[in-house]
C-alpha cells in the first residue's frame, strides 16, 4: 500500500475491521467520531497502519491493573 506523509501503509475500512475484528460499521464510528486517523480518498476512507497502532495503543494501557485486595467477604456486620 501507498505511504503517504509518512504515515504508514493505508488502509481500507474492511482491512482495518478484519484486523480488529470488528464490523466496518463499528470503523466508520471511530473515524467519525475522530477516535481514529484516517484520510479521505474521494468518496471512501483510508486509515493509515500508524493511527490503527496508536488507536490500539490508547485502548490498551500497559499498566496492569491493581492486584485485588484480600478486605474478606462482603457480609455485613453481624
Amino acid at each position: 500500500m501507498a505511504d503517504v506523509l509518512g504515515t504508514g501503509p493505508l488502509m481500507t475500512v474492511a482491512e482495518v475491521a478484519e484486523a480488529m475484528r470488528v464490523s466496518k460499521m463499528t470503523v466508520y464510528r471511530l473515524v467519525h467520531a475522530g477516535e481514529m486517523g484516517s484520510v479521505r480518498i474521494g468518496r471512501s476512507y483510508r486509515i493509515p497502519e500508524s493511527a490503527l497502532e496508536q488507536y490500539i495503543a490508547s485502548t490498551n494501557p500497559q499498566e496492569p491493573p491493581p492486584a485485588p485486595t484480600d478486605k474478606g467477604t462482603a457480609a455485613g456486620p453481624d
